[in-house]
């Protein structure tokens, strides 16, 4: 086991200064969380790897779609990227289905969680409640109601999902499209997920993370 978890990024990682002695963490000293900042600081660098580990398990599953899910997430980001979007805009857009295969039945939940240390609040609810959005064009195939998205009618942000939905994922589902690579995206995730910009880590003072 531990050999396979060496192949996982950041699932073994180093802890440059040891670790706590605590049994719980009413017994935990400044030292033990000295130790638990540092190795978080070590772990944290492969956030970015992790997360392209688990966009390619969405390679080959495509749940009875015209594509698979990783293909999907390409080619929405690749057409907002193509159509000038700039990159916090772009890595959202190919982070918005990647909690397909853990949240069977509220995906938008898990791909907001990832992004909401990092993106802006606009972002932030397109991918939240892109799926609401995204049932205009088939609920209705399904017996729900595809006007669920109007109960969010006035939102600052109901057509900016709304454009999300319409110009770059819906339509990404085109097996014949040129799709950029995941690689061709992945500077752009570092640039984008590396610095978190809110979090209750946050060192209000320095804004700098407390691990």
């Amino acid at each position: 086991m531990a050999d396979d978890l060496k192949n996982i990024p950041g699932a073994s990682h180093e802890e440059p200064m040891g670790r706590a002695e605590f049994s719980a963490f009413t017994n935990a000293t400044a030292e033990d969380w000295q130790k638990i900042g540092a190795a978080n600081s070590v772990f944290a660098k492969s956030h970015v790897d992790r997360l392209i580990t688990h966009l390619n398990l969405l390679k080959g599953d495509c749940g009875g779609f015209p594509v698979d899910r990783l293909e999907h997430s390409l080619q929405t980001a690749t057409r907002a990227h193509r159509a000038g979007m700039d990159e916090e805009y772009v890595v959202s857009a190919l982070l918005h289905d990647i909690g397909d295969t853990l949240g069977v039945f509220n995906h938008p939940d898990i791909a907001a969680a990832i992004l909401r240390p990092f993106v802006s609040d606009a972002n932030l609810w397109m991918v939240q409640n892109h799926g609401i959005f995204q049932g205009y064009y088939f609920f209705h195939h399904l017996g729900l109601d595809r006007n669920m998205r109007d109960q969010f009618q006035g939102h600052p942000y109901y057509e900016y999902t709304a454009q999300f939905c319409h110009l770059f994922d819906q339509p990404a589902f085109d097996g014949a499209y040129d799709t950029m690579p995941l690689d061709a995206f992945v500077p752009m995730m570092h640039r984008v997920l590396d610095k978190p910009k809110q979090s209750i880590y946050l060192r209000k003072a320095t804004n700098e993370a407390a691990w």
